[in-house]
């Protein structure tokens, strides 16, 4: 690990004095639990010369719901009160499911959401359901604020479109639509603490009283070199009438959104099988969330 010098602001005015040093991309990275950082740095696949702890600024603990807003989380807020906050149990199935499957117990006491989407790993888990909810990033700086749609945030595997003075300040969720739910699934070879070999976030919103999609979100990770949406399987189930034969069509369909590597996890041909089996198995629960059996 190189040398590196360590700031904890308490203020965004001081957050944003301490970015304005950066000297080129990832010279300062952004600190809350460090699960990835601290392993990144400690093998020199990032090399940062400022490490800026954002706990102790009250914008990055911000973690409430306001009606016509949505959900505002931020970057500082850790997966564990994430996901149990109460408009996130009610709203947001898959925010509430996939905050609970990244990395350990111990691991979502301390790492933030934002912080998932910050390292922009392919196979980040809160990032599925992220993208098929309309979620936002807002982005700070001593130039300003932004604004982007977490499905533009990711340019690359690790890479992303913040400039070497920006850093998240709080992740924005929409109200979900009318009569919708999501859900996010992920399949690993072992029961916890492990990368996603595939996962699957959906949500689908229904006329009210009927089983007619009017809204369909499907995102994959770990099949491509960033989160992916499948728009082509959206097609297949928007404006009809959701049925297990639909739900079949739509599995079959997403796999041409995926574009698999094949690694020690899994060859690229069973990844697209799974893309198969966990979007259908989504679709299914997002129904049985609506109360429509299939």
């Amino acid at each position: 690990m190189k040398p590196f010098t360590y700031a904890a602001p308490k203020s965004l005015q001081e957050a944003h004095q301490i970015l304005a040093q950066a000297k080129g991309p990832g010279d300062v990275r952004a600190l809350v639990g460090g699960s990835d950082l601290i392993d990144q740095m400690r093998v020199n696949r990032r090399n940062p010369s400022i490490v800026l702890d954002i706990k102790r600024i009250p914008e990055m603990k911000r973690l409430e719901w306001v009606a016509g807003e949505g959900l505002h989380v931020g970057a500082a807020v850790c997966c564990t009160d994430t996901a149990h906050f109460p408009a996130v149990v009610q709203n947001y199935g898959s925010i509430n499911e996939s905050c609970q499957l990244v990395g350990s117990t111990q691991i979502q006491n301390k790492a933030s959401m934002a912080g998932n989407v910050a390292n922009s790993a392919p196979s980040a888990d809160t990032v599925p359901g992220l993208i098929t909810w309309g979620a936002r990033v807002l982005l700070t700086s001593p130039r300003g604020k932004r604004e982007v749609l977490v499905e533009d945030f990711f340019t690359g595997p690790g890479q992303n479109v913040c400039a070497p003075d920006e850093i998240i300040q709080e992740v924005i969720v929409p109200p979900p639509p009318a009569n919708s739910a999501g859900h996010y699934l992920r399949f690993i070879p072992r029961n916890e603490m492990d990368i996603a070999v595939v996962g699957v976030g959906c949500m689908i919103a229904l006329a009210p009283g009927t089983r007619r999609c009017t809204i369909a979100r499907i995102a994959l990770a770990s099949v491509a070199p960033t989160p992916v949406r499948a728009k082509a399987a959206e097609t297949v189930l928007e404006g009809k009438e959701i049925t297990a034969a639909l739900i079949d069509e739509a599995g079959e369909k997403a796999v041409e959104a995926a574009r698999p590597i094949s690694d020690v996890r899994g060859s690229a041909d069973y990844r697209k099988e799974l893309v198969k089996v966990l979007t259908r198995r989504t679709l299914r629960q997002c129904m049985e969330s609506l109360h429509q059996k299939i």
